[in-house]
């Protein structure tokens, strides 16, 4: 017998419902939303780790930056990496990768091993974000993205905002090394009933890479970052700060000009020819600049909690869960309001609202009421909430389909390095601005608050430029012409109830 099958054609795109329900996309957002959130699961830990190992807060806060920075410097390799394997390979060496820097921050005896630790938790989270969105935009819909956007923000954008509350949770009944132990049976359940459920989307073909181009990338946002990070230092050592920024910009700028080289002549680490559409443009740059907010938020909140006010990292915890949880459940909401409405009437309020709360917190001071630092916070996760799922959809969805790796890793990139730039100028700016108060005469209570205020200032500024963006971002994303998503293959792929 002859097979009389009729050839694979691209066939009518799914329903919202069908491509949320597709275990690709299931079991991907689960192991995206469980890497990610130790981003941020360290935050409240900061306090109790910089007694135990004898660190400072600088240096306590690069076990929040080299995680991000790792992911920054990764991201773009994995662009390289995905188009060369499986989904189901890209997934298991992200989660195995991940679970390996699990275990060596739960053993960790000194400090520079745990920092290690989240490093190499890091390379295995910088591949989750590509694969996860990559895989969305090539399956979903165009017009259904909105609400499978919605749905994915839980993953990447509430992660990292609940990170500080269950890790809060986590140390008001046990000790720091359990914020592991709890995380490494849920990576290890997540991996195995993944790979159990998850097929294959796409076809891996043969690509090269430019280990320059690596080593470039990594040379210049490592320098950068590490240099912002030792501004205001009493002691400069042998290279200044201002000599490690100088240094990571002139990296980074041939590092641009040697993308621009090798579009022409080759295949980029970063396609740049993304940032041609000015939609992407203008979402990069709000996803990048709410990052640097919310992670700068992040991680001065719960030290002012600990460090001033004197709560527990548990009754710190409580007291952050309620902005991250309402950012959580307003993501589907927030898709399916774009759907309908399109992006504008979610962006400008959002983009108003993020300086307005974090000028708000930068009038806090010594006995401000709990609950007004409760709405402030919320105020600003709910302004962010607004800001995400619409930037990512218009953003990614301006895109033809052969950029769609590149655009989600630049994008990617730009969140983490901006976050990473985030958490240093906070910790850098509270630290300048108390020493200068301290030296003035103030008591040490009224030299933080001065600390704190000044930076939640300067982030109330730069979110400024969210509400300028967002005027630019249009409405509805102009879809290139490219041919359709593609929706899953039947069997595994098949959607489950």
């Amino acid at each position: 017998m002859t097979d009389t099958a009729p050839p694979r054609t691209l066939p009518e795109p799914p329903t919202t419902e069908a491509a949320a329900s597709y275990p690709v996309l299931r079991w991907l957002v689960a192991a995206t939303f469980t890497v990610i959130l130790n981003e941020t699961i360290m935050v409240n830990a900061i306090p109790r780790l910089m007694a135990e190992f004898a660190v400072s807060a600088r240096s306590a806060q690069w076990l929040s930056t080299a995680f991000m920075l790792t992911m920054a410097v990764v991201i773009p390799v994995t662009g390289w990496f995905l188009q060369r394997v499986t989904t189901r390979t890209a997934f298991t060496v992200a989660m195995s990768t991940f679970a390996t820097g699990t275990v060596i921050c739960l053993l960790a005896p000194v400090f520079p091993v745990l920092v290690a630790g989240r490093v190499v938790q890091a390379a295995g989270t910088a591949v989750m974000f590509p694969l996860l969105m990559t895989t969305l935009m090539t399956v979903v819909a165009e017009r259904d993205r909105g609400r499978v956007m919605g749905n994915v923000t839980l993953a990447i954008s509430v992660a990292p905002a609940l990170g500080p509350a269950l890790s809060g949770l986590v140390l008001g009944v046990a000790g720091w090394r359990w914020l592991f132990g709890v995380v490494l049976p849920v990576v290890a359940l997540v991996s195995v009933v993944g790979l159990r459920r998850l097929t294959d989307v796409g076809e891996p073909r043969d690509s090269a890479v430019d280990w320059l181009s690596v080593v470039m990338s990594a040379l210049g946002f490592g320098g950068l970052v590490y240099g912002l990070s030792r501004i205001g230092e009493e002691n400069p050592g042998a290279v200044p700060a201002g000599v490690w920024i100088a240094g990571g910009l002139a990296v980074l700028a041939a590092f641009v000009l040697r993308q621009r080289a090798l579009t022409r002549r080759s295949e980029p680490l970063l396609d740049l020819r993304t940032l041609t559409h000015r939609t992407y443009a203008l979402a990069l740059s709000v996803q990048a600049l709410g990052f640097l907010t919310m992670l700068g938020t992040m991680i001065l909140l719960p030290l002012y909690l600990q460090d001033l006010r004197g709560l527990s990292p548990l009754r710190t915890g409580l007291l952050l869960a309620p902005g991250g949880l309402a950012m959580g459940l307003l993501g589907p909401v927030v898709g399916r309001v774009f759907d309908r409405r399109g992006g504008r009437v979610l962006v400008v309020p959002g983009a108003l609202g993020v300086p307005l709360a974090l000028a708000g917190l930068s009038r806090i001071g010594e006995s401000t009421p709990y609950a007004a630092i409760l709405g402030v916070q919320a105020l600003l996760m709910v302004g962010l909430a607004a800001l995400f799922t619409p930037a990512f959809t218009l953003g990614l969805g301006a895109l033809p389909r052969h950029l769609y790796s590149h655009g989600s890793s630049l994008l990617g990139t730009a969140q983490q390095v901006a976050a990473a730039v985030g958490t240093a100028v906070t910790v850098t700016v509270l630290s300048w601005r108390s020493a200068q108060l301290t030296d003035a005469g103030a008591s040490d209570a009224a030299a933080y608050v001065g600390g704190v205020r000044a930076a939640f200032g300067v982030a109330a500024v730069l979110a400024v430029g969210l509400v300028v963006l967002a005027a630019f971002l249009p409405n509805r994303s102009s879809t290139p012409a490219d041919e359709p998503a593609v929706r899953e293959p039947a069997g595994e792929g098949a959607p489950v109830s």
